[in-house]
């Protein structure tokens, strides 16, 4: 089935953010250097932990009242009250550094989560299903890499495919692990930036806008997709995505 011209043309929007994310460039401005040189400066213990901290992130966000939103398909998400959140949030770990990860990190996964299921919402989807809270807590995988990823698995379909395999026994845990491995990869960055000494609250604060920017971002892309999925078909998206050029 081909796609109308401005579903298509709405498609090429979604593939553009969905393929070209722009966290490191974003945090890479706000702190001056690039982002690879902030990691080295991580301690090797912070590193191991990143992952912990980020997979109980990701559980005590999906246990909190994140989805208390009323189930209104179509209505207008509130992306900056959601990041005015975020940047009360990233003042703590801007000030303590990583020491304040392990608090500040659930909280503000729980905030850019909410805000995941408003752009959701926004888009069409019935964020009281299974299915939706699934697909909101997917978007923590995009625009991130997995410590075995090549090139070729870093695409929007085949992070897709690869948590829907997670996925298909059932098991909600494996799903978040499986998020957690990409998740952790932003963190891990966002963590370097806001470890530098010089950086303060107010440069904590900006990075965490930038963190939220980035998946809000990655939400609007990955819900346009799924709204044109319901209207033509998943296969039929998929080829027309596949077919359109990556834009720079």
């Amino acid at each position: 089935m081909n796609l109308a011209p401005e579903d298509l043309a709405q498609l090429q929007v979604a593939k553009h953010l969905l393929e070209n994310p722009g966290f490191v460039a974003k945090v890479t401005s706000i702190i001056g250097m690039p982002v690879e040189a902030a990691l080295r400066h991580l301690p090797g213990s912070v590193t191991r932990q990143i992952a912990t901290v980020t997979r109980s992130a990701l559980v005590k966000a999906l246990d909190a009242a994140v989805f208390t939103l009323k189930d209104v398909p179509g209505e207008r998400s509130s992306n900056l009250w959601h990041k005015a959140g975020i940047a009360v949030s990233g003042g703590v770990g801007g000030f303590f550094g990583f020491a304040g990860l392990s608090v500040e990190l659930p909280l503000s996964t729980s905030i850019m989560l909410r805000s995941i299921a408003d752009i959701a919402r926004s888009h069409g989807e019935r964020i009281d299903s299974e299915e939706a809270k699934q697909a909101c807590l997917a978007v923590f995988a995009l625009g991130g890499r997995s410590a075995s990823d090549d090139e070729s698995e870093t695409g929007y379909y085949t992070v897709r495919a690869a948590l829907a395999k997670s996925l298909s026994d059932g098991s909600i845990i494996k799903l978040i692990s499986a998020i957690a491995e990409r998740f952790s990869v932003n963190v891990g960055e966002k963590a370097a930036a806001q470890a530098i000494p010089a950086l303060g609250a107010v440069g904590g604060s900006l990075i965490n806008l930038a963190f939220i920017d980035h998946f809000q971002d990655m939400a609007r892309g990955h819900f346009m997709v799924r709204q044109l999925e319901r209207r033509y078909g998943h296969d039929a998206v998929q080829q027309a995505y596949q077919a359109l050029p990556r834009q720079g």
